[in-house]
């Protein structure tokens, strides 16, 4: 809970200091930048604060899980609660979204932030709110992480963070079930690599298929094609 709150501080704190002086930029690579930039900003002010050193983590989920026939399949407490709460997680996200005026507020900035301000919209309250939700969520997944692989380091989110904006675009890009989606399916194609094929080519095959579905679907699995009156 300490790390939910703290982490919806900072991603508000981050959005107001490097994001909202770049919201009127004329290239959207500037914002890109500074993410890349805010990232390892992030990472060496936690590795000067805890160190470099791998420290173990108390798993919070403290069910030990389910076991199916006879023993020979064992499923894991936290692999069956990450997945539940990722479900509650869809669900009240969507209904945010669809029933809130917040949630439509977002839906409306993300098209046109421009014409979202004309509708009486307070663009950068709305744009403040998705970083602090964003951000505890990212705090739930960390801990979910944590729990399933009970090392932690400044760099323990650097990876899940890259895969996690791969699962997006799998799935489409703006579509949260679309990114649920997609993580399973990256989940599913990693373990399955690794089992069958090589633990070290893993992470080549799962962004090898993020550019054929590029290639094929550029707006993922369930993305959907805007057209755009010039």
């Amino acid at each position: 809970l300490i790390a939910i709150v703290l982490c919806t501080l900072l991603g508000i704190t981050t959005e107001f200091v490097a994001y909202r002086p770049l919201r009127g930029a004329a290239s959207p690579l500037a914002v890109l930048i500074t993410a890349i930039g805010v990232s390892y900003l992030l990472e060496n002010v936690a590795l000067l604060i805890f160190g470099a050193d791998i420290k173990s983590f108390t798993s919070v989920v403290k069910w030990e899980g389910i076991t199916l026939f006879d023993g020979q399949l064992k499923i894991q407490g936290v692999t069956i609660v990450t997945i539940v709460v990722s479900i509650v997680i869809l669900i009240v996200l969507q209904l945010f979204i669809n029933k809130t005026k917040q949630g439509q507020a977002m839906l409306a900035a993300s098209e046109d932030k421009g014409a979202a301000a004309l509708m009486g919209i307070n663009v950068n309250r709305t744009i403040m709110l998705t970083f602090a939700i964003g951000s505890a969520l990212a705090a739930i997944a960390g801990a979910l992480l944590c729990s399933a692989y009970p090392s932690l380091s400044p760099y323990t989110g650097a990876m899940p963070g890259i895969k996690a904006f791969v699962a997006a675009v799998l799935g489409g890009i703006g579509s949260i079930p679309g990114a649920m989606i997609g993580g399973l399916v990256l989940g599913i194609v990693e373990i399955l690599s690794k089992t069958y094929i090589s633990s070290q080519l893993s992470d080549a095959i799962v962004f090898g298929i993020l550019v054929i579905v590029l290639l094929v679907k550029p707006t993922g699995i369930l993305g959907k094609k805007y057209l755009e009156k010039v």
